[in-house]
C-alpha cells in the first residue's frame, strides 16, 4: 500500500489487479491529479482507461459535441466547508450542465447530481477544435484560389485599360480637326 500527502492529508492508494482505487471516504473534495477518478460500485475511485482494447461501439464524436455552446462557464468558490481559503475557481454547475447533457454529470449513491465529468468536456472540446480548424483549411484554400482569381481579373482590367486608351488614342487620330468658320456681318 502506497501513501499519497496531500497538504497535511494521508491518501492511502490500493493496488488491486493493475488499477488503482482511492477510497472515497477519505475524498472530501474534488483532487485534481494526471488521472481522472470516478466512483466504481464497491465504494472505490477508479480511473479511466484511454485504450482501445477495453472500448466497443467505438465512432467519430462528429455533431455531439455541439452541446458545449449551450454551456455557461462561471467563476464561484467552494463553501468554507470544503475550501476554508475561497480559492477563485473557474468551471461548470452540474446541475446546469445536466439539463443539456445528462451524460456529462457524475451522481451520488442517491442519485443527485455531484459533478461535471470535465474528461469529457475536454474531449468534446478537441471535436469543435478540430472541425473549426478543418473549416478554416478550408477557407484557406477559398481565400488562395480567390487571390488567384483576383491576380487573373486584375491583370485582365490593366490590358482592357490599355486597350481601351489605344483605341480612343486611335478615335481621337481619326477625328477631323473642328474648323472654325468666321461668318461677317
Amino acid at each position: 500500500m502506497k501513501q499519497i500527502l496531500l497538504g497535511e492529508s494521508r491518501i492511502r492508494i490500493k493496488r488491486n489487479l493493475g488499477r488503482v482505487a482511492i477510497p472515497l471516504l477519505l475524498i472530501s473534495t474534488a483532487i485534481t491529479c494526471s488521472l481522472t477518478t470516478w466512483a466504481n460500485s464497491p465504494g472505490y475511485g477508479s480511473t479511466t482507461t484511454s485504450s482501445r482494447r477495453f472500448k466497443e461501439d467505438i465512432k467519430p464524436m462528429n455533431d455531439a459535441s455541439e452541446a458545449l455552446f449551450a454551456l455557461r462557464p462561471v467563476t464561484f468558490r467552494y463553501k468554507k466547508e470544503i475550501d476554508s481559503r475561497g480559492i477563485p475557481q473557474f468551471g461548470l454547475i452540474a446541475e446546469d450542465v445536466e439539463k443539456v447533457n445528462p451524460d456529462l454529470v457524475v451522481r451520488d449513491k442517491e442519485g443527485n447530481v455531484n459533478t461535471v465529468r470535465y474528461e469529457q468536456i475536454n474531449a468534446m472540446l478537441l471535436n469543435e477544435f478540430l472541425k473549426e480548424h478543418k473549416k478554416m483549411e478550408e477557407q484557406q484554400v477559398i481565400i488562395g484560389d480567390l487571390r488567384k482569381d483576383l491576380e487573373v481579373l486584375s491583370a485582365q482590367l490593366k490590358e482592357q485599360a490599355a486597350e481601351i486608351q489605344k483605341v480612343s488614342a486611335q478615335i481621337e487620330m481619326r477625328r477631323p480637326l473642328a474648323r472654325v468658320a468666321r461668318t461677317y456681318p
